[in-house]
């Protein structure tokens, strides 16, 4: 009798205990008026598709101009913004109604865009006219296009806001653009096929990814001049930097593995091989973990970066390119550019001295053969609203 009452006591304690220790971690509740989207590029059928992040469901596909491929959230206000190569325009989405709320014609073959801190201008490489057109975001009209080289590929504008840099893929350049009196304050001849480029959070200076001639150029923007050409793998295609900007990862796809430079002396350390073709990184906030696309092996690899080691590689879909991290750093988009989809993966937080765990949650179906994924959460202006 003394057994059977102390097994119906301890076993609902028991099972309290198991489902405590193995339970999902909850979605953080940020109450009815926080909004979280991914926004995923589909080149080939001329949509953006909206993920909603809170119960990974397609909440929308957005008709947008032809070739959609660039793609970049507004830090300030609740817009985003797509580049349409084949249309040579750049849609605004209103992020709380998923709607284009205005469409701004810009130069030819344009693909990246990039927007300031303060939220107030974009700046788009038109690698069919040699330009980069200058947008005022709150008038949502050009007020200037900048002459650059031949065939720009990307045009990212420092932290500051002070300096656009430029990469030039015709010409093996790069033009450093004045933003405040908008024009070329310098043009400087660096290495071969230039396109991805990292700036640090100081502003201090550039990299540029070279994949025709296997270097990373540094750039110093406080005196505009090449301060070294650094040799890494071949093919560098993308440059994930450390958010305390410590270190740059730099994706070689043609090694097979990635480079890491230290970017206070320009020096390049270790080069683990990572997975095939590795074509984009993105690292988190806490600078701790970097996650990488194989283009090749169709999975992800998971670098811890304060040990230096691979800790894990997840299978995804075809041809991963693209990633993101949603806001909470606990699960990495991955688009899958052959499949039309993308993968989730779930990052589980440790508890005391167990490893971290990561598994595949779910794939999304979304459009064909997408390229750009940005991540926007943001607080509703009107809380009523869907």
């Amino acid at each position: 009798m003394k057994k059977l009452l102390f097994i119906v006591v301890l076993l609902p304690i028991l099972g309290g205990l198991v489902w405590w220790y193995f339970r999902e971690e909850p979605l953080p509740d940020y109450g009815p008026a926080y909004r979280e989207y991914a926004y995923v590029t589909n080149g080939k059928s001329n949509t953006v598709s909206v993920i909603d992040i809170r119960t990974f469901a397609l909440a929308k596909t957005i008709p947008v101009g032809l070739e959609p491929t660039g793609i970049a959230a507004n830090g300030k206000k609740n817009e985003i913004y797509v580049v349409n190569t084949g249309s040579s325009n750049v849609s605004v989405i209103n992020a709380e109604t998923n709607v284009v709320v205005a469409v701004i014609g810009v130069h030819g073959k344009p693909y990246f865009i990039d927007v300031s801190e303060d939220g107030k201008r974009a700046y788009v490489a038109n690698s069919g006219s040699a330009n980069v057109s200058v947008i005022d975001l709150e008038r949502r009209l050009v007020m200037g296009n900048v002459h650059v080289g031949a065939s720009p590929g990307l045009a990212r504008v420092s932290p500051d806001g002070a300096t656009v840099v430029v990469s030039n893929r015709g010409d093996n350049s790069v033009s450093l653009i004045d933003a405040r009196q908008l024009r070329v304050r310098a043009t400087l001849p660096i290495c071969q096929q230039p396109e991805d480029i990292a700036i640090l959070p100081d502003s201090s200076k550039a990299f540029v990814a070279c994949s025709g001639s296997s270097q990373v150029a540094s750039i110093d923007l406080k005196h505009d001049h090449v301060l070294a050409l650094l040799d890494v793998g071949r093919t560098p295609v993308n440059l994930a930097l450390k958010p305390d900007g410590g270190e740059l990862i730099v994706c070689d796809f043609d090694s097979n593995g990635i480079s890491i430079i230290e970017t206070g002396n320009d020096e390049v350390g270790s080069s683990p091989i990572i997975g095939q073709h590795p074509s984009h990184g993105v690292v988190t906030l806490d600078n701790s973990r970097l996650y990488v696309s194989n283009f090749g092996s169709d999975s992800v690899a998971i670098y811890d970066i304060d040990v230096g080691k691979l800790i894990a590689t997840m299978p995804v879909g075809s041809r991963p390119d693209a990633l993101a991290l949603s806001q909470a750093q606990n699960y990495l988009l991955v688009l899958d550019t052959q499949a039309g989809d993308v993968t989730v993966i779930q990052k589980r937080r440790p508890r005391k001295l167990e490893p971290t765990e990561y598994s595949l949650l779910t794939m999304i179906p979304v459009g064909v053969q997408p390229n750009a994924i940005v991540v926007k959460a943001f607080m509703m202006s009107k809380p009523g609203k869907k």
